[in-house]
């Protein structure tokens, strides 16, 4: 049976058991993955899911209920059970469906899956690619493995205000981990690539090497003296001040007063010139969707434009909350309420290059990698764990370790300075950027 038919199904139960509104998600998907370490196959994992969803609302009370049995002679029960535990929760104020949506644009959220399936051996040779070139390196005495894999997903949704939309998305990975030195002084670092599409997928044997390379040049870490110096953030660690950002203006840590940025919309949080995007509908994107888990349709928009905050992250609920529109940001599980939450979110390049953002700085540091978190949501109290390279004379010197860096993401925010580096790889990326005025507690 085609999925929005059975879908339509279980909501038509629902309603016809008592329920005012109900919406039902489907999520099936399917993967395959392959771990390597030291040459040989450690581990083979093929996993397949198919999960329905059925959220009810009575009035202003609502349950949720999920199944991984798709036939509908049991809509009727799980309806019934859904709608009898919706009848014994308390109200809640903000709950609902949105209003009627309008359709989703045909061709919307293009390239989301490139139908391609990887099998054993194929994702076998990647893993022994990226690993072998691991253990090629120079200094390099041990490893963590390599891994490769695919995966496919598929998501339907019908609602009960009319929405009925579907997509796939394909994913591909490959990744490396290798140790460098022996005894209490080994080091590891780690590289890897996920892609939509899997001629986007980056080639295994520079996944490998890379990996290699920055074990060796972590060797014999230094403990640097306490400083108040200039920070550069590696792309791969840069992307976290984007999640922190993300979570400050979160919907519903603003509806509850929990964040630090709930009452900076309209104001400047980062320089002027900065513009951090959102786009669910960018190509080949690792969080592309037509549609948020509520069924509106999804937009581009800017975050932050010139420096300024322009908006929440909302979904429904959170929206009603504080009196707005939602914008499109609903994510939800089939066992799960929705949620605000980001989708392909990015800090627009700037006009230099990393060397030049860094050539002026005659001491700082260089994050290459955070351990743990320390941020409070609340104050914008910032403290992490930290590693990378000492900075001298504008150039990368000896590696650090055991350094903690510390300040107030309101500070962090207002003075950051991006390069020209930007690449999508994560879903939340940005490029090389330089905060001035951060504490680094060492020796």
């Amino acid at each position: 049976m085609n999925p929005l038919n059975r879908l339509s199904d279980l909501v038509g139960a629902a309603r016809a058991a008592g329920a005012d509104a109900a919406d039902a998600l489907l999520a099936s998907s399917a993967s395959l993955s392959v771990s390597l370490r030291l040459g040989e196959v450690e581990n083979v994992e093929r996993s397949e899911s198919h999960d329905i969803g059925l959220r009810v609302f009575v009035g202003k009370r609502s349950a949720i209920v999920s199944t991984t049995d798709p036939d509908p002679l049991n809509f009727a029960a799980l309806a019934e059970r859904a709608v009898a535990m919706a009848r014994a929760v308390p109200e809640d104020p903000y709950g609902g469906l949105p209003e009627a949506p309008p359709p989703v644009p045909a061709g919307s959220a293009p390239e989301m899956d490139d139908g391609q399936h990887s099998d054993v051996a194929a994702l076998t040779l990647r893993a022994r690619i990226a690993e072998d070139a691991a253990r090629s390196i120079a200094g390099v005495t041990n490893s963590e493995g390599a891994d490769a894999g695919w995966a496919r997903t598929e998501i339907a949704l019908v609602a009960s205000n009319g929405f009925a939309g579907t997509y796939s998305r394909s994913g591909h990975s490959i990744s490396a981990t290798a140790l460098a030195g022996s005894g209490t002084g080994m080091e590891r670092d780690y590289d890897y690539s996920s892609t939509v599409h899997l001629a986007d997928l980056d080639d295994p044997a520079t996944i490998g090497r890379n990996a290699g390379e920055r074990a060796v040049r972590r060797l014999n870490p230094t403990r640097p003296k306490t400083a108040r110096l200039p920070v550069i953030y590696d792309p791969r660690v840069a992307n976290s001040l984007l999640g922190h950002l993300s979570s400050a203006i979160n919907g519903a840590s603003v509806a509850r007063g929990t964040t630090f940025l709930r009452e900076s919309l309209g104001k400047q949080i980062l320089p002027r010139g900065l513009t951090v995007m959102d786009d669910p509908l960018r190509a080949r994107g690792l969080r592309t969707r037509p549609f948020d888990g509520e069924g509106t349709p999804a937009r581009p928009r800017a975050i932050v434009e010139d420096g300024v905050l322009t908006t929440w992250i909302l979904d429904t609920r959170s929206a009603r909350q504080l009196g707005m529109a939602t914008t499109g940001h609903a994510s939800r599980g089939t066992s799960s309420p929705p949620s605000p939450s980001a989708t392909n979110l990015w800090l627009q390049a700037g006009v230099v290059t990393p060397e030049t953002l860094m050539a002026d700085i005659v001491e700082g540091f260089y994050i290459t990698e955070f351990i743990g978190m320390g941020v409070n949501g609340i104050t914008g109290d910032y403290s992490r764990g930290a590693s990378g390279f000492v900075i001298r004379n504008g150039a990368l010197a000896e590696p650090f370790s055991g350094v903690t860096v510390a300040g107030n993401l309101r500070d962090i925010f207002l003075n950051m300075t991006p390069a020209d580096d930007l690449r999508f790889r994560r879903g939340t990326d940005a490029p090389t950027i330089r905060v001035e005025g951060l504490t680094l507690a060492g020796a």
